[in-house]
């Protein structure tokens, strides 16, 4: 007789796809239900479910890859597969997180065209950051000089007055 618990969850073999995390699956079930304790089997079970729902969608994808006569799976095809194998409901949220992604690299390619944006060669650019650092190193030199020029002078002057205050100890006695 067959364990129920190997046929939710098989143990794990050499032959084995990847998975997500389990780090991540964790994460995700402490963030929906932070209240309630969640057996190990159960998260097993979870991990084994995302991963086979994450398998289906990209074969689904792939297959709308393949007869579009395309050789990348793009968003589209996702968002296709999703439509195909009755997760509609998902597809909504799928688009949202989309558009997020796309705002999010569309912001990064704003930033990065910032240098670009300024007309000036990169070289020109390292050309006086190097200036600047040295410069800075040189302000820094300056002032270290100052410092022990200064402790200089105060040592010189306590030297003197110690050997005033020598010098008239020295009348006292006479």
């Amino acid at each position: 007789m067959s364990n129920p618990q190997d046929e939710l969850c098989p143990p794990p073999s050499e032959d084995d796809e990847l998975t997500l995390p389990r780090a991540s699956i964790n994460k995700i079930i402490k963030e929906l239900v932070p209240s309630v304790r969640v057996a190990n089997e159960s998260r097993e079970l979870l991990l084994n479910c995302c991963s086979e729902f994450i398998h289906l969608i990209s074969s689904e994808a792939n297959e709308v890859c393949n007869v579009r006569n395309k050789k990348t799976i793009n968003a589209e095809h996702v968002l296709e597969a999703l439509d195909r194998l009755g997760f509609k409901d998902y597809k909504q949220e799928a688009e949202a997180v989309l558009n997020d992604c796309k705002e999010v690299a569309a912001k990064r390619r704003r930033q990065s065209t910032r240098l670009e944006n300024l007309g000036i060669p990169e070289e020109e650019l390292l050309r006086q950051q190097q200036e600047l650092f040295a410069k800075a190193r040189e302000e820094q030199a300056q002032e270290e000089q100052q410092q022990w020029m200064s402790l200089q002078a105060s040592s010189v002057q306590q030297s003197r007055s110690m050997h005033d205050d020598y010098d008239e100890g020295d009348d006292d006695d006479y």
